[in-house]
């Protein structure tokens, strides 16, 4: 499987906030959008353009930007300024079965960028942003709605026999039992090398959380486990790092994107 790493970043939906408006600047309409010509959106979801071209994401007239950092940006925006408690680092697929060379030999990009992503995960828990790691992770209920184009997309020979939950056996050239194909608990779903411990170090000490998911898209349909952590949170901007790029990390980056407003401009890496 070609193996791709994506760093993104963009701007998810906006969740309700308290219904007070500041006279002037924006529309009392739910739903309107603003008059003021430096903003794009209305009360409950906008951006800000400044006097020096720097767009400010953090909706500070709603809620009080406490813990600001600004972001340098390719394209025609040069940098953003975001909130950290609003903010988050979403890791995707980076897990054995997409990584660890007895499984998928040929993913030498995705492996070189480990040690990057485990720095990049350290600096966002030091600046006080969570690290969300949203991963395949199947149960038995997934397993009779997945559609057949995806059983057969992760099978083998074309058969149920080489498809989701079915036995791996060992990990060549390891003692090591890969498990259930990407169902939950097994060793192929886990994080790969050094995230596993960081990840669970995480999980542990509350900076990170571990969210499943059962298609590419860890935000696909109306709702799913990251979809209604974000809303409940409030989390307003979201990073993308993960496996692969064109494929999950993809697919999810486009459902965040259709939740919610234009792109910043952006930097990622892909090989």
């Amino acid at each position: 499987m070609h193996v791709k790493y994506f760093i993104q970043c963009l701007l998810t939906t906006a969740a309700p906030a308290s219904a007070q408006f500041t006279e002037g600047t924006y529309t009392a309409v739910v739903g309107g959008l603003s008059t003021n010509s430096s903003l794009l959106g209305n009360y409950y979801n906008y951006w800000v353009q400044t006097a020096s071209g720097l767009w400010d994401l953090t909706r500070s007239a709603r809620e009080p930007a406490t813990t600001t950092y600004t972001i340098p940006c390719s394209g025609s925006k040069k940098s953003i300024l975001i909130e950290a408690t609003r903010s988050a680092l979403v890791i995707i697929d980076m897990q054995n079965f997409f990584l660890h060379p007895g499984l998928s030999p040929k993913a030498t990009a995705g492996r070189g960028v480990v040690n990057a992503t485990v720095n990049m995960i350290q600096g966002f828990r030091k600046a006080g942003m969570k690290v969300l790691w949203t991963n395949w992770g199947l149960d038995n209920y997934d397993l009779l709605t997945i559609p057949p184009s995806f059983l057969d997309g992760f099978s083998n020979n074309h058969s149920s026999t080489t498809t989701f939950g079915s036995d791996m056996g060992i990990v060549p050239g390891t003692n090591i039992s890969a498990g259930l194909k990407l169902m939950r608990g097994s060793w192929n779903a886990r994080p790969y090398g050094p995230l596993y411990d960081l990840q669970v170090e995480g999980v542990a000490n509350g900076t990170d959380l571990y969210f499943n998911k059962n298609r590419l898209s860890g935000l696909w349909g109306a709702q799913t486990p990251l979809g209604l952590w974000l809303q409940e949170n409030e989390i307003t901007t979201l990073f993308f790092g993960g496996v692969n790029a064109d494929q999950c990390v993809w697919g999810t980056f486009l459902d965040a994107y259709y939740k919610a407003s234009l792109i910043p401009s952006s930097r990622y890496t892909a090989s």
